[in-house]
């Protein structure tokens, strides 16, 4: 007969691990079904992806095209590649000359398109990476030629060049007494740290030198107050290069204290109230472009891509529910605005939403040209001590926190955000956008091209109607009529708001010329069916893994 204790602990356990199996599978239900959901499963897959390159013909007829399309093809390629080197020559030259030192180029250079094309491309379709100046939204290479700016400098670049240089001379006439005396702060610091705080409603404020490493002490902060180790980021999102925020292919290591959920899904709400290993939420509000999708790069791109934007309204709902549950649970709600930041509004994403965060990250821009990364956040959160347990701490400095040349580039750009000159670009700014992006659609539509953008104020990418394995070409075409973009491709255009009405319609005429060029050439000619390529894909890995 069996002990009353005895079946008192097996209904126990059983009910332990009962509670444990339902966690479990309500964490999985709220996982992207996609591999960009499932980080463990993306990287074990990335593993066994086989590398090869299409050569010869076989890079024209990725598709299946007949023949006289591919020399179509051909004859644009060897024309674009021509007309490339004969006006960038010294631009090329010197990425030439340098990419043997610099690792980044390497890297840039490998996966600007799809792999199988990249060893093609990087022989015979060179870019330079070297400019020489820039004038407004004007660029000009070594060479001289000129491009229109569509970089944003990866975001930093809101408000015009013009401005920033402005900013820079500033900040270096404030800073110069002071020179590299670190440890001790400049004047300016204090200024600095009471306009952030009323600008984004927090209490305090921590310097760093990178938007990277402010999401890092925006998370050790959570950690450290709510003793979680868990953090909880959206399918898709982007926070940095550091491990426990990039799970998946490019981290090294697995994440193994971070739970990538469905971004705008009831069900990550629904862990969120009921696990109590969580510390926090980071939420990259540019998700709102792409929810649950990754930032399309031209390096992925194999087919057609379809961008399917959120309703700003449902994405403001989202994130009233999202601080909700957060301020239930204890959970610390982190927006990181290191790239919107100050693009959506003076009071970036919070304002824009009308979302108080407990913390929040910024970057990029707010640093008036010069590389920062701050964390704003409420008192509670921010202190990095207790007064009852004195070795009980959350240790961060850093040797060039608040240099002061930077604080003084930042004071300078708080008191610029301030002027009229400047309030004034953000007035009708979600009109204005949306607006040049309907007539830019309007046009492609006119003339039959398989392009569309879809836009978050001035941070628009290019989506792609119809199939196709050679979409990613038309950032080299776009370079050849003098637009240019970040290495990314055409997954990410960002404006200055300084981009005039007649400065737009000329990017307009220039990216309309390029889809005429590309067209004319067949890329995107006699497009198959999506599964047909996706066979044709499959092959070509089988192929190459037999081939190892």
């Amino acid at each position: 007969m069996t002990e009353p204790w005895t079946l008192a602990l097996a209904l126990a356990t059983g009910g332990v691990l009962a509670h444990k199996a339902y966690q479990r599978a309500q964490l999985s239900l709220a996982k992207h079904p996609s591999l960009t959901g499932h980080a463990k499963m993306a990287r074990r897959v990335s593993r066994l992806l086989p590398g090869y390159h299409l050569e010869d013909t076989q890079f024209y007829a990725a598709d299946g095209a007949e023949p006289a399309l591919q020399q179509r093809r051909r004859a644009g390629f060897e024309r674009l590649a021509t007309t490339l080197r004969e006006r960038h020559p010294r631009s090329l030259a010197l990425t030439q000359q340098a990419r043997p030192f610099i690792s980044d180029l390497q890297f840039t250079g490998a996966y600007r398109v799809p792999p199988p094309f990249s060893r093609q491309v990087r022989a015979q379709l060179g870019l330079g990476a070297f400019l020489q100046r820039a004038d407004g939204f004007i660029l000009t290479d070594l060479d001289g030629q000129e491009f229109y700016d569509l970089t944003g400098s990866y975001g930093v670049n809101l408000f015009g060049h013009e401005f920033y240089k402005r900013c820079l001379v500033q900040a270096q006439e404030r800073a110069l007494d002071h020179g590299v005396l670190l440890g001790a702060y400049h004047p300016a610091v204090a200024d600095v740290a009471q306009r952030l705080c009323r600008l984004s409603g927090m209490d305090e404020v921590s310097f760093h030198m990178s938007g990277t490493e402010a999401v890092m002490q925006a998370v050790r902060l959570a950690r450290y107050h709510t003793g979680r180790a868990k953090l909880v980021r959206f399918c898709g999102a982007y926070h940095g290069w550091w491990g426990d925020v990039q799970p998946g292919p490019g981290n090294p290591v697995a994440a193994e204290h971070t739970y990538t959920l469905r971004d705008m899904d009831e069900r990550s709400l629904r862990v969120l109230r009921t696990r109590k290993d969580i510390a926090c939420v980071l939420v990259n509000p540019l998700q709102a472009l792409h929810p649950n999708a990754a930032a399309p790069g031209d390096s992925s791109l194999m087919g057609a891509r379809r961008l399917q934007a959120a309703d700003l309204q449902d994405y403001a709902d989202w994130l009233r529910r999202l601080r909700e549950v957060c301020s239930a649970r204890g959970i610390a709600l982190i927006f990181d605005e290191v790239f919107v930041g100050f693009r959506l509004g003076p009071g970036g994403a919070q304002q824009r939403f009308g979302v108080q965060a407990d913390l929040v990250t910024y970057g990029k821009t707010l640093g008036g040209g010069l590389p920062v990364g701050v964390v704003c956040g409420k008192a509670a959160w921010m202190k990095r001590f207790r007064e009852d347990r004195p070795a009980d701490i959350c240790f961060a400095r850093g040797t060039f926190n608040a240099h002061p040349q930077v604080v003084c580039a930042m004071q300078v750009f708080l008191e610029q955000l301030e002027r009229p000159e400047i309030q004034a670009l953000y007035e009708g700014m979600d009109a204005r956008w949306s607006g040049r992006a309907q007539r830019l659609n309007a046009g492609l539509e006119a003339a039959g091209f398989p392009v569309r953008v879809q836009q978050l104020a001035t941070i628009w990418a290019v989506e792609f109607l119809q199939p196709g394995r050679y979409h990613w070409m038309l950032q080299f075409y776009l370079r050849e009529q003098g637009l240019l973009l970040s290495w990314v491709g055409s997954g990410r255009i960002v404006f200055s708001l300084d981009y005039r009405e007649a400065d737009f319609d000329a990017v307009c005429e220039r990216f309309l010329a390029a889809c005429a060029a590309m067209q004319a050439d067949g890329w995107w000619e006699g497009a198959p069916p999506a599964g047909h390529l996706k066979r044709r894909l499959v092959r070509e890995l089988i192929g190459a893994w037999r081939n190892r």
